[in-house]
């Protein structure tokens, strides 16, 4: 797997200060995506223990929310086989910070369910995040105003309650919980 960029100090993002790995490789090809370079595979450097090394340390500092993975497409096939161990790794190593990924995919019909984004990795990779952003970007449905998404058709999904419950949960958003 490639990646393009790793940010450190990432607000933009996910929920509170959060570093975050942008992937190589999409196959999505969203109208007005904001990252066309990373559609291509081989975009980026190859991700390996020094960029996993760096990472881990960006994400040690106690003001640090948590990882952001996106892309390009965290959930490509290929893609899920590099980041499924690096995740158990964050998960080991710093259980206190939350994960949230944003892929094209819908949970139900192509995470859950037989398509070409599911493997081996899926179901891995799903008990490893707490947030995911799904839903491809539709330039129609565009609306800026969304925390943490794009178009309208994008949910943010918990994706621990979503399994337990076998249904489709929310992710309540620290906005949401703050009393005026």
């Amino acid at each position: 797997m490639n990646y393009g960029e790793i940010k450190k100090c990432d607000i933009a993002n996910g929920e509170g200060i959060r570093v975050t790995l942008f992937v190589s490789g999409c196959t999505h090809h969203c109208k007005g995506c904001f990252q066309p370079q990373t559609w291509d595979f081989a975009y980026g450097r190859p991700f390996g223990k020094e960029a996993a090394q760096e990472i881990l340390d960006a994400l040690s500092p106690h003001y640090v929310n948590g990882l952001t993975l996106l892309g390009g497409e965290p959930f490509e096939p290929d893609n899920q086989r590099a980041l499924l161990p690096f995740l158990r790794t964050v998960r080991s190593r710093l259980p206190h910070k939350n994960i949230w990924c944003y892929t094209g995919y819908t949970l139900e019909d192509d995470l859950l369910s037989e398509s070409r984004a599911r493997c081996e990795c899926t179901d891995g990779m799903l008990s490893l995040l707490d947030v995911l952003v799904d839903g491809e970007f539709v330039e129609e449905k565009k609306d800026i105003s969304l925390p943490f998404r794009g178009s309208s058709n994008q949910r943010i999904i918990d994706v621990q309650k979503t399994l337990a419950a076998g249904k489709t949960i929310p992710w309540k958003l620290e906005s949401e919980s703050i009393q005026m």
